[in-house]
């Protein structure tokens, strides 16, 4: 009998093991300063860059539409990358960039030699999203402002939970 119970006991421990709480689902901060980090890493002069401006991220969809989401991503990611050493100037303060409420911060091509040359920036901070069934996929780069080339680029996904769908339902998503 005692045997027959720790043989029950045994297989109700292992039937547990998989009914372990779910991982928590990660926060859009972490991934996007472990893509900074990764960003930095795979390039390590990228600091050289600096000083850098950052635009919205915007809808691979539709290149001058964003949300919360395009908006805080950039902005998280701006500190991010301060964070690993990147000089960032801030151009909110003035009519440096197209701002439209709704749209946030979208550099226009035909600006863009102005603003590094106002801002005396080397580098820009771009990215884009986009919305799947279960993730929002984030790609973001930072890019050379004489030339447009690729100096570092970092993707992650975010699960599409309703935190997630408030931040994109200004763009006509959800």
């Amino acid at each position: 009998m005692s045997i027959a119970l720790l043989f029950l006991a045994g297989c109700s421990a292992l039937g547990n093991a998989n009914n372990r709480p779910a991982e928590p689902e990660p926060d859009l901060s972490e991934l996007v300063h472990a893509a900074a980090e990764q960003m930095v890493a795979s390039n390590p002069e990228l600091t050289r860059y600096s000083p850098m401006i950052a635009a919205t991220f915007v809808s691979i969809d539709n290149l001058s539409q964003s949300s919360t989401l395009g908006r805080i991503s950039s902005e998280i990611m701006a500190s991010a990358l301060a964070r690993q050493g990147m000089q960032v100037r801030e151009v909110k303060m003035r009519d440096s960039m197209f701002i439209e409420e709704s749209v946030g911060e979208l550099i226009l091509s035909r600006q863009v030699q102005r603003l590094t040359a106002q801002h005396n920036a080397r580098s820009i901070l771009m990215g884009t999203y986009a919305q799947g069934q279960d993730y929002v996929y984030v790609s973001a780069r930072v890019v050379r402002a004489g030339d447009a080339m690729v100096l570092g680029s970092a993707d992650f996904r975010l699960p599409l939970n309703n935190n997630t769908r408030s931040l994109l339902e200004g763009q006509g998503g959800w």
